[in-house]
């Protein structure tokens, strides 16, 4: 079980904070995305650190439970936190996120759906961006803003 859903039996829908990690995986100048299955919302892979683990850790988890991907190596791009990263979720859990933005660097695999999380991966430009997460939002316009998506 992990981390969040245990403390959720403690503290129900309330407000939490979160850490976690989400991967930015680059194929010619385009981004992976996940349609996330709980929001039907296009999101960026990634998820929370579970105890005891490192960052870099939690986003090489993240990006093989959730797209069957790894990576050679992670850069840590950006933190993010703040009202930004609140998020309420359709079942009514509420989530503060402390986000640590990856890069993932030499990246190898079939890309394929091997969890729940997501109905459909699929990579898109910066000027064809479906509907976004809010989460994702931010952190898709931080990414543009400081060009490391062209």
């Amino acid at each position: 079980m992990s981390y969040i859903s245990e403390m959720r039996k403690h503290i129900g829908h309330a407000p939490m904070l979160s850490a976690g990690a989400t991967v930015i995986v680059l194929k010619d100048n385009q981004i992976l995305l996940n349609l996330r299955s709980d929001t039907n919302t296009w999101g960026i892979p990634g998820g929370a650190l579970e105890l005891g683990e490192a960052l870099e850790e939690t986003a090489a988890r993240e990006l093989r439970e959730e797209t069957n991907l790894t990576a050679a190596s992670f850069t840590l791009l950006h933190l993010f936190s703040g009202r930004d990263f609140y998020f309420k979720y359709p079942n009514g859990d509420e989530l503060y996120s402390v986000v640590a933005l990856f890069l993932a660097e030499d990246v190898s695999g079939e890309l394929k759906i091997t969890d729940g999380e997501s109905t459909e991966l699929r990579y898109f430009s910066k000027n064809d961006l479906p509907k976004l997460e809010s989460r994702a939002e931010a952190i898709l316009r931080w990414l543009i803003d400081n060009h490391v998506l062209h």
